[in-house]
C-alpha cells in the first residue's frame, strides 16, 4: 500500500486493508473511479471522478482493476 503525503500533511492512497487508516487520523474515503461492465459484457474503468479517462474495454474485470490501479498510481501524486 502506497501512501502519498502532501507538504501540508494530507495523505492520499488507494484504499486497502494493509494498514488501519484510522490510525493516521480523521479519514475521508471517496471513489476515484468506477469499474463496471458495458452493454457487451466487457469491463471499463471510468476515472472521470478524477477528471481521468475511461480505460478499456477489457475482457475481464481483473484486467480493468489492474489498469485502474496502474493509472491511479501514476496520477495520484
Amino acid at each position: 500500500m502506497h501512501l502519498y503525503i502532501s507538504p501540508a500533511g494530507q495523505i492520499r492512497c488507494i484504499y486497502g486493508e494493509a494498514i488501519s487508516l484510522q490510525e493516521l487520523g480523521t479519514i475521508s474515503i471517496q471513489r476515484a473511479s468506477h469499474v463496471e461492465p458495458d452493454a457487451s459484457g466487457n469491463w471499463l474503468a471510468d476515472l472521470s471522478p478524477l477528471d481521468g479517462p475511461v480505460l478499456g474495454p477489457f475482457a475481464f474485470r481483473s484486467e480493468a482493476l489492474a489498469a485502474e490501479i496502474t493509472w491511479l498510481e501514476q496520477h495520484l501524486t
